[in-house]
């Protein structure tokens, strides 16, 4: 009878375990779902606040507000899945007070390690509040220059010319150039034979950029004619410059060679360049 009895109490303690243990996977589920649709719906409000300030006429830059968009969602991110965390903990019937007490405590201890952890948020949010860049610029950090994808409350991700992705601590950014907020300028050298034909060079190419003003999107007005910048024997080189929309240098840059060498060209004057893009 006593075996019976044993046995018998046996399976009723596992069905109980069983039970437990099914409940609390359909609860940890529950808090799973529940912190996915409150994230959702978070990064959906967050979204359509900035979307009416932008009829607003108190608004920030929009380089600026897609910057908040994504530091306020990565934060809503962070506290909904710790706050998870803490429920689930409370599942499995851990004491969640005497376990963030001995967090605060090991925080403390581990905190001399985390320098570099710590100096990488304050550094993060020091960044996004005094705009020195923001997402969709084109930057130099360091030894690396690309558009920046995200920046995060711990790392900046930039992506290169080539398609490489960068993932730069905040803590380690020292320098940072920001081709994005100022226009651009393009420059432009011309050479052409010292031959007797400097007079009707210097009228072609004023007359052809005073033309290209409002013809181009880019271009912020039309390009200055310079001067010659060098002379010799051989050879005379005029200087051009543009003033462009920031990073467009490179293409208005390229438009002048090609307008300037067909308008030349076409006077019989020949002609070659040296282009530089700042």
């Amino acid at each position: 009878m006593d075996r019976i009895y044993d046995n018998v109490t046996k399976e009723i303690l596992d069905e109980k375990i069983w039970l437990l243990l099914g409940e609390g996977i359909i609860k940890i589920f529950l808090v799973l779902l529940l912190s996915r649709i409150i994230i959702r719906i978070g990064k959906t409000v967050i979204s359509k606040f900035f979307a009416v300030r932008l009829r607003s006429p108190i608004r920030v830059s929009e380089r600026r507000e897609t910057t908040l968009i994504k530091l306020l969602e990565n934060i809503l991110t962070y506290v909904i899945n710790f706050i998870a965390l803490i429920m689930i903990l409370e599942i499995f019937s851990f004491d969640v007070k005497a376990l963030l007490a001995g967090a605060g405590i090991l925080g403390l201890a581990v905190g001399f390690g985390a320098q570099s952890l710590v100096k990488d948020i304050i550094t993060g949010f020091f960044v996004i509040f005094e705009d020195h860049f923001s997402v969709g610029d084109y930057i130099k950090i360091n030894n690396f220059e690309g558009e920046v994808i995200e920046i995060g409350l711990r790392t900046t991700k930039i992506k290169s010319g080539a398609g490489e992705l960068h993932f730069i601590p905040n803590g380690s950014i020292i320098q940072v150039t920001n081709y994005s907020i100022l226009n651009s300028m393009a420059v432009v050298d011309v050479t052409i034979p010292n031959d007797g034909s400097v007079e009707l060079a210097e009228k072609v190419l004023i007359d052809l950029l005073n033309s290209m003003e409002g013809k181009y999107d880019a271009l912020i007005k039309a390009p200055e004619f310079l001067g010659i910048e060098k002379i010799s024997p051989e050879e005379i080189v005029f200087r051009i410059k543009a003033e462009t929309k920031p990073m467009h240098h490179i293409e208005i840059s390229r438009i002048l060679k090609k307008e300037i060498s067909a308008a030349l060209d076409s006077s019989g004057i020949k002609s070659t360049y040296n282009g530089s893009e700042s």
